[in-house]
């Protein structure tokens, strides 16, 4: 009987001890399945969330590349210049030639006997060369240039293109697909105003990007009366010199006399009158006298 109960516990000892086991084995094997799927999950995740954040870096680096000065910026650059010199017409000849060899143009031109006013366009790569031109053609009184940063709006504008021409592509598909004069009607006059809109938003884009590609110039020419001195040492020398330096003695001259007679005369007539009553009575005795003897 003792035999007996010990073989059965003996066998329930065994039974125990390869159930707790398994038990044990099947737990590992479950909690490492979960560490496993959780880092191929995490892997994934990573991996997802990268693929999604690419886009967004990319954005990112495009937004800062527009955003610090001097990458990639669009300027409207405008300057104002004004010159002195004797002779008007041609320094603003001399204007206009630089800007057409630099590749631009005189926009407008009011060019007199002692003034002139040109605005000129000039590619904006070519800015800096042409100012330093212009201010060789006389003398320069004023000078002031001015940069305006339209990087965003050229930006905001492109996007509202894009946008806007994928919304009038829309429009005509639904006009295309329309099949009551109704439906027809309305689209026709949404695809209208839409399209309008894309056309000011292009006309807008391209007026900017003019603006951006050729700088404005304002060039404003005004004749100098240098001194007599300097006036003096530009003439030339030798004969011709003499000579008109000869007459305008003589001319200096004859101004002087004409000056003194016309102070002398006054005088003149006032002494004249009286003069010529004494001179008849002076004669008049003295005749007299004559006749007596």
């Amino acid at each position: 009987m003792n035999r007996r109960l010990a073989g059965v516990a003996l066998v329930l000892g065994i039974a125990t001890g390869l159930a707790t086991a398994c038990t044990a084995s099947g737990s590992d094997v479950a909690t490492s399945m979960p560490v496993e799927g959780s880092a191929d999950g995490a892997q994934d995740s990573a991996g997802g969330s990268g693929g999604a954040d690419q886009p967004r870096k990319s954005g990112g680096a495009e937004r800062e590349n527009v955003d610090q000065p001097g990458v990639n910026r669009m300027l409207v650059r405008t300057a104002n210049i004004d010159l002195t010199t004797h002779d008007v017409g041609k320094v603003a000849a001399g204007a206009r030639d630089i800007a057409i060899a630099q590749g631009g143009y005189s926009g407008q031109e009011d060019v007199r006997e002692d003034t002139a006013t040109l605005t000129l366009r000039i590619p904006s790569d070519r800015f800096d060369q042409a100012l330093g031109e212009l201010s060789e053609l006389g003398t320069v009184t004023r000078s002031n240039q001015r940069a305006d940063d339209v990087t965003e709006e050229v930006v905001d504008l492109d996007s509202r293109i894009t946008t806007q021409r994928a919304s009038v592509d829309r429009i005509r598909t639904l006009l295309a697909k329309a099949t009551t004069v109704d439906e027809i009607v309305r689209i026709e006059q949404e695809l209208t105003t839409r399209e309008a809109d894309l056309e000011s938003l292009e006309q807008r884009r391209q007026a900017l990007g003019g603006q951006v590609a050729l700088s404005t110039v304002t060039v404003k020419v005004s004749r100098s009366t240098a001194p007599p001195a300097v006036q003096r040492e530009e003439e030339s020398s030798g004969f011709v010199a003499g000579l008109s330096d000869g007459w305008s003695a003589f001319l200096d001259a004859g101004a002087v006399t004409l000056q003194v007679l016309g102070a002398v005369l006054p005088f003149l007539l006032v002494l004249a009158v009286p003069g010529v009553l004494a001179y008849r009575w002076w004669r008049r005795r003295r005749i007299a006298a004559v006749q007596e003897s």
